[in-house]
């Protein structure tokens, strides 16, 4: 018997070429669901599926720069998750600290979630930016969504008082609405 005859039935591998549609369909169907109530499914409804996957089109073709980098999680040969990291260089105040990273997306289709895809995105982000030199990572979670928070806290992650607002459209009555999230971080 050949050693290694045997496919993996999940794995995680950089992005290319021909995925973004994938990614696309993966990021905009995990946002109807954990998104929804928060960002109003008017503002879904208005997000530009060609655009998104002409972002990732390029985000997995031409990074902006070293330590950019697109994963995908796949079930077999599907695609069922994403997970994009960044650079975060020391800050100026604090030149010779280590650098860090940032988890820009980390979503997993609503049907293949809770079985291990997000975990081993996870890791694999946290192996990259290692390799890189990071020494930490950090994330932004959505308020009310506590399925992200929960699995955030379950590997280590925490929130760390900064806080940001986002405009995400409009109010039927013409009013902006903001959502606002938490950066979650953690040393790695």
């Amino acid at each position: 018997m050949p050693l290694f005859a045997e496919n993996a039935d999940v794995s995680v591998r950089p992005a290319v070429r021909g995925d973004e549609h994938a990614i696309a369909r993966v990021q905009l169907g995990a946002w109807r669901v954990s998104h929804a109530e928060v960002l109003g499914q008017g503002t879904l409804d208005l997000l530009d599926t060609s655009a998104i996957e002409a972002q990732w089109a390029s985000a997995v073709t031409a990074p902006p720069g070293a330590g950019y980098r697109v994963l995908v999680a796949c079930d077999g040969p599907t695609v069922v998750g994403v997970v994009s990291v960044a650079p975060v260089p020391a800050g100026e105040d604090r030149p010779f600290d280590a650098p860090g990273g940032a988890i820009l997306a980390l979503e997993v289709e609503p049907a293949h979630q809770r079985v291990g895809h997000g975990s081993r995105l996870l890791a694999a982000a946290v192996d990259t930016l290692r390799e890189d030199g990071a020494d930490q990572v950090h994330t932004w979670v959505l308020d009310g969504d506590d399925a992200r928070a929960q699995f955030l806290a379950s590997a280590g992650l925490g929130p760390d008082d900064v806080v940001r607002e986002l405009v995400s459209g409009r109010m039927p009555d013409g009013s902006t609405r903001t959502v606002t999230e938490h950066r979650w971080s953690a040393s790695i």
